[in-house]
């Protein structure tokens, strides 16, 4: 069964990087992906752009607020 990783709109969360991928899963196009540690300790996979997926790396910190398209790397 198909799971959407896309970034809505009205989800919010707060999390660090732990994993990074990338992956053509519809076969034609390269999506970019990050593992996020949230804070309750859950584990999220989430599609990000290609731009901020470039300037991650494990353990940096992402945020996404409500009323956002997407997560934005925090300041350390």
């Amino acid at each position: 069964m198909f799971k959407s990783r896309k970034v809505h709109k009205e989800d919010v969360w707060d999390g660090v990087v732990i994993d990074k991928s990338q992956g053509m899963t519809d076969g034609s196009n390269l999506f970019h992906y990050v593992e996020v540690r949230l804070q309750d300790g859950t584990v999220k996979k989430v599609r990000v752009e290609k731009a901020l997926w470039e300037s991650l790396g494990a353990g940096d910190r992402l945020v996404k607020e409500a009323g956002t398209t997407a997560p934005v790397k925090a300041p350390r």
